[in-house]
């Protein structure tokens, strides 16, 4: 009987010891090595966001991996988005790349300066902020539209000379397929 307590006492050790052993690993986020659902919002080891890249395989295929790309977050490192956050702020864990073109639906604008998401989810302030930013639009004064009038918001977001994306989630290859041309390039 004695035995057997031992037994259990090594097996709890060894036990800790490799869950503390596998959730430092887990700790250190390398965007490469994240699965597809994991990737989009995610933060790296080095505080680079990681993002979901798109591209075709030698059968013809679309495929996707993540990818670590250059935009630098300050203060977050090593994070994975929760799925909390991703639902309360609207956002689709799925979306390639990293783009401003959902600050255009006022959906989207509406729940990314809910309570929640803006109050509980830095991550999405963060990267949200900076891409109001760059279309000239200042993401705490178009959270406050948002909330007092919501065609303002939009107007605001217009009037900035963002320009709206994609109706639809189509590559250039489907829209072809579908005998819709994309749009052509701006001309300097």
């Amino acid at each position: 009987m004695a035995m057997s307590f031992q037994f259990s006492k090594i097996q709890l050790v060894l036990f800790l010891a490799l869950t503390f052993s596998f959730q430092v690993c887990l700790g250190e986020v390398i965007c490469e090595n994240l699965p597809k659902n994991q990737c989009a919002f995610a933060i790296s080891k080095d505080g680079k966001r990681c993002l979901i890249e798109n591209y075709v395989a030698k059968d013809g295929k679309t495929e996707y991996q993540c990818r670590t790309s250059e935009v630098v977050v300050e203060g977050i490192t090593d994070w994975i988005e929760t799925d909390e956050c991703v639902n309360a702020c609207g956002a689709d864990r799925n979306a390639v790349g990293i783009s401003s073109d959902s600050l255009m639906e006022s959906q989207f604008v509406s729940k990314l300066c809910s309570p929640y998401c803006y109050q509980n989810c830095p991550n999405f302030v963060d990267l949200y902020f900076n891409l109001a930013a760059g279309e000239n639009v200042f993401l705490p004064q178009l959270c406050e539209d948002q909330r007092t009038n919501p065609r303002r918001a939009m107007i605001q977001l217009m009037s900035s000379g963002a320009a709206p994306g994609p109706v639809s989630g189509n590559t250039d290859e489907e829209e072809n397929a579908e005998g819709i041309a994309p749009a052509p390039a701006p001309m300097n």
